[in-house]
């Protein structure tokens, strides 16, 4: 075969076909070929195919072009396709564009022996695998193989897969081996080895590549239906290509976990089902509403079982089922009655608010009409308990109590409940006087009591002697007698009370006289004559009497009609009590004690007397602290004036009162407990257990707990009380620590420790005084001559974790020695060495090893050092300590010893993390705080452990951030679960866990001040601001270092932390034209070694200026900066400067990339895609982490929503990447901290969301 090419167009082909030949070993076709232009162009291209039984041509086996020289060259195409298959070899030349020259084909021989210089392959056989292994050809070749020798595996196709490994045998047998990764059932085919140099190639058969699918787990289980009982399933149809076998079974198993009653503990059900041959649905009945239902789909066949991936899905809500009558507790009064009841056992939801209907039934007041009218009270969700006020006394009342979620109410719970009798009353407006008198006797106005509840039944004249008054006053004992004593009885006893009369109600219709001492006998009691040299006391009291209950009251309407209150909350016996002389009255003294149960009504009436003398003497009580929380009662004289502060509400303040009132006489109680709920701005349930089993202090009178839901109410009236607010609370707690101090001894190692709390050392062999280091399970800095000591402490109490609040070096000054090597070292017996270091943005968690000499074990240790805490001061946000306590607790075992606490004196900040981390469990597992009393007994086991008023109330504003924010971090595996929940939409709300999760962000978000503000609001910086409305804080600025003539060191820009770096961000609008120059200082000065714009130059809404050169250079006041390269795709425009400052060539140059997203639409709030954001991210990560420690300037518009979206999702893959989980408030929070407006939407705090979920998709995929 010849081809002039210059006669031919190009591209024109010339085939020579070969007969189809058929060997049953290895044989070589040998042909030559010529291949020449006069002027060394190439005339075209030769190509050799090895067809074989009539298939596709595949790839060329062999191929040359070029000039060859003008002579002929020789090429061997070793075949190894055995019989009973056939091939046909096609030579092909092609004419180049060149069209000179000449291609020729001669001498075609098929030899019946191997080739010389083309490898020959062994039989290759066939591979099978099942779907997602690996596959592997080995080719097993003999002959010499160049070193330009290529190995390809090809397809039937003629797709192409190049060599794996070659491994030589012997010096003329080698291995080829070719591997297939993950192949799948489009991998199955035929496949063949060829190898090629210019001498020649060789060609294997073809082999079969067998792609068994086996068995696979079911796919596609998705519900159909979901109801509160019930849920309808489908997965996909079953196949012969699935099930791989027509004997085959399915089953659908599910389990479910519900709480225990009672505080019991959670029972999980499981079950499994089987499912009709060729079935794809089934509905799983008598389900729990609201619960996550796990499914999985299993598929059997006799050669095994395969188990699906397990679903989750949710059951809807139903009605609530019915509150236990047992839980239901309650304590009645004369007018009032407190009701508490408990969840129902199965809510069926989320329960959205309680109905309490309450109707009069039965009354023993015949005054009374029953049944009355029924009302209605509707409480919220975290509200199980009422105080109903107003009732009538000795009053029988149907209550009834249900709940309601979304779906409805659901069973009623009804007790009956009757309100104790009240005590009756008299109509006495001012204190009566005598109607006469003798020497033995005295006649007064006896008027008829009105019953309360139940009718009088008996009225008493009480005679008691003055003699004993003083004593029963000071021992504060009541002025009322339930106790009946006659005459003759109190004489033997030498009681000084006795009765001298009992009148019964028909007695006494109408007010009538009674004379005191006419020796006349009432009811079995003598009405015996009075002495007239002693001085008595005369009571009238009236009792009633319903179903063998009495109750008296005492009444206080005496001389003048005054009520003196102990406290609103407690029922109170104010009684004034008359020194009576035969020829003289006195007003003696008042009396107050504390009853409920037994109220007597007493008056005490004075003798007639020429003269009458009456001087009253109030009990002073402004200096008695009788308070609720912060509060104070003040009493006046004769008046009362009662100021409630309290936060709680009003029924729950009354029901705790009720809790703390004592019986009085004989009458049964019931007992009930009052518990707080955890408020609803902790978010739901916790998110693990809680162990505690209370406080680990009493709480106190003066200063009870403070219910979570109405923390932010109390701090802002601690804020702003004029009269008892966090000073007034702190100077108390101080004037405590005072006292105690002055208890306290202290050495030269000691300067705040408590000697009866103290850690005792194990003695050292030899030295019986080694037992003491300064710590009380809450720790002093360590010391050079205490560092064994420390350790030893360590080692002893086997602690996991320790706890640094402080820095080496403040101010200048050495605050804590070094005392962890860098290395390894020894410290005494004990060697320590660090295992690893990880560095955050506000602190720096270090792993050490453990091991003392003469013993077998290591231990590990952790030191959680944070360093954003100044010397007597706090962090000006609270959200990096949160998250840094929450580290610590969640990096601790259960199973280690204490947590080592310290700072530089052990004192101040460390008191405020335990406090902290005591009152977030208080918090989670209690729904209350009681911050001061465990400020006071850390007190009683250290000194001066909140060291500043500062301190005491970040502490409250602390545990306020937390309680209100809640715990946000999401688990990596976790987090399309909980995304997809966060974007349900309640029904009932029209809002979901996102947007509620966005305006809490914003709550707690800090709005500037002016003062804040102060430095970019000064005139002669306000032409720098591109808009008034985004200023940086004056704590957050990012001044400039370069001078430049009279231009001053502001720019508006502030600086923002990352995930592991201090600020590593520096956040600013996009420049304006004066202050182009400033932006390249900041660049210089803060070492930026990339610059990220997020805005394009040409918006419409807001033109931009080019502040870069391109290309050239170009100096922008002292900097210069030059353009060296641009690079750009379809998301990122990559371009290089190199900034110097002209003034100070000595400070070197500074190489800066910068990246200009393009696909963010200017009236957008999101980026375009978030595939291209993520590029973005990549390659700013990049060229970061080839810089070092270069800081990445990130502007926008105005250096807000943008800006802010792009650090926060930088944090954000940060957390994937180091700690496995993502915070996204957390993330945005921080750096709200720093500029408000970061992450300004809720589309762009969603956008993160998106990104993350985006982000953990990719990272599967690959």
């Amino acid at each position: 075969m010849l081809v002039n090419s210059s006669q031919h167009a190009v591209g024109h082909r010339a085939q020579l076909l070969l007969q189809t030949l058929s060997e049953n070993d290895t044989h070589c076709v040998q042909f030559s070929y010529f291949l020449y232009s006069r002027d060394g162009h190439s005339p075209g291209a030769l190509r050799a195919y090895v067809r074989v039984n009539g298939g596709p041509l595949g790839s060329p086996a062999w191929n040359t072009s070029g000039s060859h020289a003008k002579q002929w060259h020789q090429v061997e195409l070793a075949v190894s396709t055995f019989w009973p298959n056939e091939y046909q070899v096609l030579i092909e030349a092609t004419v180049s564009r060149e069209r000179r020259g000449y291609i020729a084909i001669d001498d075609i021989m098929v030899l019946n022996y191997p080739c010389y210089k083309a490898p020959h392959f062994s039989r290759l056989g066939d591979e099978e695998v099942n779907a997602g292994q690996n596959a592997t050809f080995q080719c097993v070749a003999a002959g010499r193989a160049s070193e330009a020798e290529k190995f390809l595996l090809e397809r039937h196709n003629g797709d192409i897969l190049t060599t794996a490994s070659v491994k030589h045998l012997s010096h003329r047998r080698f291995v080829v081996s070719f591997q297939l990764d993950s192949v799948q059932r489009t991998d199955q085919d035929l496949y063949r080895c060829v190898t090629q140099s210019p001498r020649g190639s060789g060609v294997s058969n073809f082999a079969e590549l067998v792609v068994k699918e086996p068995m696979r787990a079911l796919r596609g289980l998705m519900a159909t239906d979901i109801q509160p009982r019930q849920l309808s399933l489908q997965w996909e149809n079953l196949a012969f290509n699935l099930t791989r076998c027509h004997t085959y079974s399915v089953s659908l198993c599910y389990r479910y976990t519900t709480a225990g009653g009672g505080g019991g503990h959670n029972t999980t059900v499981r079950e499994c089902l089987a499912v009709e041959h060729n079935a794809s649905r089934f509905t799983l009945r008598d389900l729990p509403p609201y619960h996550g239902i796990h499914v999985r789909l299993s598929l059997a066949n006799p050669e095994g079982k395969k188990e699906g991936r397990e679903v989750t899905f949710q059951t809807e809500e139903d009605i609530p089922g019915g509150i236990a009558p047992e839980s239901l507790t309650f304590t009645p009064l004369d007018d009032m009655i407190f009701l508490k009841w408990e969840e129902p056992i199965e809510p069926n939801g989320l329960i959205t608010q309680y109905e309490i209907s309450y109707q009069s039934i039965e009354s023993s007041d015949p005054g009374i009409n029953v049944p009355g009218p029924r009302r209605t009270v509707s409480k919220l969700k975290n509200e199980t308990y009422h105080m109903f006020s107003n009732l009538h006394p000795g009053t029988t009342y149907l209550i009834s109590v249900r709940a309601r979620t979304v779906k409805g109410f659901g069973q009623t719970a009804l007790t009956e409940i009757t309100t104790n009798i009240s005590a009756p009353t008299f109509d006495y407006g001012d204190m009566p006087s005598p109607l006469s008198e003798t020497e033995s006797t005295i006649t007064v106005l006896l008027r008829p009591a009105q019953g309360r509840g139940a009718p009088v039944s008996t009225y008493q004249v009480v005679i008691e002697e003055e003699t004993v008054k003083k004593v029963k006053r000071e021992l504060g004992l009541q002025e009322c007698f339930p106790l009946p004593m006659s005459h003759g009885e109190a004489q033997a006893r030498g009681t000084p009370h006795y009765y001298t009369a009992e009148l019964p109600p028909s007695s006494l219709p109408e007010a009538s006289p009674f004379t005191v001492g006419d020796n006349h006998t009432y009811n079995g009691y003598w009405n015996s004559p009075l002495d007239p040299r002693k001085s008595y006391l005369v009571y009238f009291q009236a009792m009633s009497n319903f179903r063998g209950v009495s109750d008296w009251k005492t009444i206080n309407n005496f001389l003048t009609n005054f009520t003196l209150s102990f406290f609103t909350l407690f029922l109170s016996i104010s009684t004034l009590m008359l020194v009576l002389t035969k020829h003289n009255i006195s007003f003696f003294s008042l009396s107050l004690s504390l009853s409920v149960y037994y109220n007597i009504f007493c008056i005490a009436i004075p003798p007639p007397s020429s003269s009458l003398s009456m001087n009253r003497k109030p009990v002073n009580m402004n200096k008695t602290p009788i308070t609720y929380r912060q509060e104070k009662s003040h009493m006046g004289s004769m008046e009362r004036s009662f100021t409630d502060q309290s936060t709680l509400q009003e029924d729950e303040r009354m029901a705790l009162s009720f809790m703390d009132a004592q019986t009085c006489g004989t009458r049964s109680k019931t007992n009930a407990t009052y518990m707080n709920e955890a408020s609803s701005l902790l978010g739901g349930s916790p998110r693990h257990q809680c162990g505690r089993k209370g406080s680990p202090y009493h709480t106190g009178q003066l200063h009870p707990a403070v219910r979570v839901a109405d923390l932010l109410q109390h701090i802002n009236q601690m804020k702003t009380a004029e009269g008892y607010g966090f000073k007034q609370e702190y100077e108390v707690r101080g004037r405590y620590y005072n006292t105690l101090l002055s208890h306290i001894a202290q050495d030269n190692r000691d300067s705040y420790s408590n000697d009866r709390h103290r850690v005792k050392l194990h003695p050292l062999l030899g030295d019986p005084n080694s037992d003491y280091i300064n710590a009380n399970y809450i720790d002093v800095r360590p010391k050079q001559e205490t560092l064994y000591d420390f350790w030893r402490m360590v080692w002893q109490e086997n602690c996991f974790s320790i706890v640094m609040i402080t820095k080496l070096v403040e101010v200048g000054r050495v605050k804590c020695c070094k005392y962890w090597p860098d290395d390894s070292e020894m410290y005494g017996d004990i060697k320590i060495t660090l295992l690893k270091t990880e560095t955050l943005a506000e602190y720096t968690v270090r792993t050490f090893a453990l091991e003392r000499r003469g013993y077998s074990t290591k231990h590990e240790v952790r030191q959680f050092h944070f360093t954003s805490w100044p010397e007597h001061g706090v962090p000006y946000h609270a959200t990096g300590l949160l998250a840094f306590i929450r580290r610590v607790k969640a990096s601790t075992p259960p199973d280690a010893g204490p947590v080592v606490v310290h700072c530089s004196v052990g004192a101040g900040r460390t008191g405020c993390y335990i406090v902290l981390d005591v009152m977030l469990d208080m918090a989670e597992c209690e729904g209350v705080v009681d911050i001061y009393n465990c400020v006071k007994t850390l007190c009683s086991r250290r000194i001066n452990m909140i060291q500043t008023e500062e301190q005491y109330i970040f502490i409250h504003d602390a545990i306020l951030e937390a309680c209100l924010c809640g715990e946000t971090a999401i688990l990596v595996n976790e987090f399309a679960v909980t995304y997809k929940e966060m974007l349900r939409v309640d029904s009932q709300s029209n809002s979901s866990q996102l947007r509620e999760e966005f305006q809490t962000l914003n709550s707690v978000t800090p709005h500037l001040d002016v003062e804040e503000c102060s430095i970019a609001l000064l005139p002669r910086n306000r032409e720098k601001n591109r808009s008034m409305d985004v200023l940086p804080p004056d704590r957050a600025l990012a001044f400039l270092v370069t001078t430049e003539g009279e231009s001053n060191n502001y720019i508006n820009a502030a600086l923002a932390d990352s995930f592991h770096r201090q600020a590593a961000f520096i956040v600013t609008p996009h420049p304006l034209p004066g202050t182009t120059a400033d932006f390249w200082r900041l660049v210089f000065d803060y070492g930026c070694t990339a610059v990220v714009m997020l805005n394009q130059l040409n918006q419409s809404n807001s033109p931009c200026v080019q502040y870069w050169p391109e290309p050239g250079l170009q100096q922008y006041g002292p900097m210069e900066v030059e353009f060296l390269s641009m690079s750009a795709d379809e998301d990122v425009i990559t371009r290089l400067f190199r900034v110097k400052n002209v003034t100070r060539l000595q400070e070197g140059q500074l190489v800066v990339c910068q990246f200009q997203f393009l696909r963010w639409s200017a009236y957008r709030d999101v980026p375009d895609s978030k595939k291209a954001f993520l590029n973005l991210l990549a390659q700013v990560h990049k060229w970061q982490r080839e810089c070092g420690e270069g800081r990445t300037v990130v502007h926008c518009l105005n250096g807000g929503g943008r800006s802010g979206t792009f650090c926060a999702c930088n944090i954000l893959l940060e957390m994937i990447q180091y700690q496995n989980m993502v915070d996204i408030f957390y993330a945005v929070k921080t750096l709200r901290n720093c500029k408000p407006n970061m992450v300004e939407s809720l589309d762009q705090y969603r956008f993160c969301y998106d990104l993350v979920l985006e982000y953990l998709d990719c990272f599967e995929g690959r």
